[in-house]
């Protein structure tokens, strides 16, 4: 960021002509906490520009080097037979690190996705993700609409967003729901 009239401006992610390029993330993992064992399986992103999707996304599946609890596997139906030839992380760090850029990223509950993605990056000695990049839809959803439900299926149904495709979490349709969540809590299309 740069200071201007004394006040810090967020200046990642525009580009040379002053379009505005957002990442909008999601991750899948084996169970709640990456330091108690837990990995990432799924990584999601969409791409946006002055908040329209581009059509570029990243998507990779990716193998946790550990079981899949029959907890997580209800959730996001990767079983371990599916992601036992994936990449590991380790393999498409840099390349998941090159499509966010410097981006902001709008994350569904920023700090479960950061605690993940950061402690990958951590075990390869590459630098983290700052939570000051992230854009937190959970929290703009609570205070915009105070005491309702602010999951994504809830804000979904709440902006009639077509959740017909959505039977399991699933990182990449969940970006693209979450980026038009986004556009809605912004205003509106």
């Amino acid at each position: 960021s740069r200071l201007r009239n004394g006040r810090a401006s967020l200046t990642l992610g525009v580009t040379k002509r002053g379009a505005m390029r957002e990442i909008v993330l999601d991750t899948e993992t084996t169970g709640l906490d990456p330091y108690s064992g837990h990995r990432i399986v799924e990584i999601g992103c969409i791409e946006l520009y002055n908040h329209v999707p581009t059509g570029n996304h990243y998507h990779t599946y990716l193998n946790p080097e550990r079981d899949m609890p029959a907890e997580a596997e209800a959730v996001h139906g990767l079983s371990g037979a599916f992601l036992a030839d994936k990449p590991f992380f380790r393999a498409i760090a840099k390349s998941f690190l090159g499509f966010i850029g410097d981006a902001p990223l709008v994350i569904h509950n920023a700090a479960f996705d950061l605690k993940f993605l950061n402690w990958e990056l951590a075990q390869l000695n590459l630098p983290e993700i700052k939570e000051a990049r992230a854009i937190d839809t959970v929290l703009i959803a609570r205070k915009k609409f105070p005491g309702q439900p602010a999951s994504l299926d809830a804000l979904c149904r709440r902006f009639n967003i077509d959740l017909t495709k959505r039977t399991k979490h699933g990182a990449l349709l969940d970006s693209e729901l979450l980026a038009d969540v986004y556009l809605e809590l912004l205003g509106g299309r």
